[in-house]
């Protein structure tokens, strides 16, 4: 059946059937991608995220989506769908970061070196914090590779030394992968040879690249639907 877009009607029929299509590749076929887009689906277009956030720790918990695990850990994070829980959002984090979802590492990370109101009664730990958000950046996290480099730049009292080589080699990663103010920074480094050689052409050439990566995110943004974020 043909569906046009433009009449309100035919748009609900399209959510409605896509409501359906979800559910049943979930519950009756148990496919964990179905189950992650109904929660999707229940979240962006139902607005029901006490369900949704169900169906996301559901699939988590029994199909080890890491996806969904982000998902729920979000949802805890921020109280969405039920109360807050940063103890449980960290170890959902956790989950999806071992299940292999780079964003799941950067928030659980995150969490570790940073003032989150769980840091209030566990205190900061920046091992686990620096190998959470070495996972992400390995995993092509851009803000990962960029805030690692932060850190050692700036160095952590105590914990970790400054070290401007490190910090240059996450920096560059980081721009590598689309971080305008990473490529600002590896911009200056060759400027200023910190962590690397003095270079003109090639800050002159990162410079360049921090300001059309500038110019491109001040475009437009575009979303596909049925992305499964």
């Amino acid at each position: 059946m043909a569906f046009d877009l433009k009449k309100e009607e035919d748009v609900k029929e399209f959510l409605d059937n896509l409501g359906i299509e979800y559910r049943f590749g979930c519950f009756s076929e148990k496919k964990p991608d179905s189950c992650h887009l109904l929660g999707d689906y229940l979240e962006g277009v139902k607005k029901d995220f006490e369900k949704a956030s169900k169906v996301f720790r559901t699939n988590c918990d029994e199909s080890n989506h890491a996806r969904s695990c982000y998902k729920f850990a979000n949802y805890s994070f921020l109280g969405k769908g039920g109360k807050q829980n940063m103890d449980e959002a960290y170890s959902y984090y956790l989950k999806g970061c071992t299940a292999g979802d780079p964003d799941s590492c950067l928030n659980g990370g995150l969490m570790c070196v940073s003032n989150t109101p769980t840091n209030v009664e566990r205190p900061k730990d920046y091992d686990k914090g620096l190998e959470l958000l070495n996972k992400a950046c390995d995993g092509n996290n851009a803000f990962s590779c960029y805030y690692i480099s932060g850190i050692f730049i700036q160095g952590v009292k105590d914990h970790i030394e400054k070290n401007m080589q490190k910090a240059f080699d996450y920096s560059l990663k980081a721009c590598e992968l689309g971080n305008m103010y990473a490529c600002a920074n590896v911009s200056q480094m060759y400027r200023k040879g910190d962590g690397t050689a003095k270079d003109e052409v090639k800050s002159e050439e990162y410079k360049k690249k921090a300001l059309d990566l500038q110019e491109q995110h001040t475009a437009p943004a575009t979303i596909e639907f049925q992305q499964g974020v």
